[in-house]
């Protein structure tokens, strides 16, 4: 599989804002978010532990989800919620904030973009590290296999370009779908009378660090291909999450503050917002470069 990476990020970020045509949440099967963010990758619950144990809970959100055809479903905050015996089913990904972005080569905007999205080379900021996701290593593999439309086709319809160039091959050692992603990639909270007003704010997008770290810690104390979780450590791993102040948490705050409406023109915006509070550097684009692995 080979694919043009440079100057795209569209898999990083919601450019809804820059398309000529409507885009959905990616995503697979019928089930729809309570939430609106665009491409959440989901992580696995290793993942979730090592962001964690780095001291960047702060930077993970849950994903909850309406029921689909036949679901378990339980009211939550006013809302119905797709269940497993009455508790919610959930996802755990990064955070996406407004950064201001240019691309497919057009004038730089205010988009919601992956925390760790570079603004000004547009590459990631963990590449290689052992958080990188397994999901976004692998992209767009996993759509190949599911025979789903990638954010790469997106981005030539609507921007041109070639950016999948090559489907052969396409990685699928993360997949995981069907009962034995419970525990692993897809969660359930043992304690859904205290999600109330949690699934409220996330409905109207208004979490708060407290709210994501519930979910975060649940995650992590989810005993993997099982409905079972350890409620002692969701408790000190929620603590822990609450208590952390990563450098992408914190720039996370300061794009917020700063940032104009989604979509509006950000030229002339700071770009190196991340730096200042510690982020580490990309190697940026060489000539002839763009491949990503």
């Amino acid at each position: 599989m080979e694919v043009n990476c440079a100057g795209c990020a569209g898999c990083c970020l919601d450019w809804r804002p820059l398309s000529p045509a409507a885009l959905d949440h990616e995503r697979r099967g019928e089930r729809v978010p309570l939430d609106d963010s665009y491409n959440l990758v989901p992580l696995a619950r290793d993942e979730v532990k090592r962001f964690v144990e780095a001291g960047e809970g702060d930077v993970l959100t849950p994903r909850l989800f309406e029921p689909g055809a036949g679901d378990g479903k339980r009211r939550l905050g006013g809302h119905e919620v797709a269940a497993v015996d009455g508790r919610p089913v959930f996802f755990i990904g990064l955070r996406k904030p407004p950064k201001p972005v240019a691309p497919f080569g057009g004038e730089r905007r205010w988009l919601r973009t992956c925390a760790f999205l570079d603004p000004e080379t547009l590459q990631c900021r963990i590449h290689g590290d052992d958080r990188y996701p397994g999901d976004c290593a692998d992209y767009p593999g996993h759509n190949l296999v599911l025979d789903q439309e990638t954010e790469c086709e997106r981005v030539e319809d609507g921007h041109g370009g070639t950016r999948l160039q090559d489907r052969g091959d396409p990685p699928t050692g993360n997949l995981a779908l069907g009962p034995q992603a419970i525990g692993t990639k897809v969660f359930v909270h043992p304690a859904p009378e205290r999600l109330h007003e949690t699934v409220d704010r996330l409905v109207r997008g208004r979490l708060r660090r407290a709210d994501r770290a519930e979910f975060v810690a649940g995650a992590v104390a989810s005993a993997p291909g099982s409905l079972a979780v350890d409620e002692t450590r969701l408790e000190s791993v929620r603590d822990q999450v609450v208590a952390a102040s990563s450098w992408a948490s914190n720039a996370i705050a300061a794009w917020e503050s700063m940032a104009g409406a989604c979509g509006d023109s950000a030229v002339g915006a700071a770009t190196r917002v991340d730096e200042r509070f510690g982020a580490p550097s990309t190697p940026g684009w060489n000539r002839g470069d763009g491949d990503k692995g």
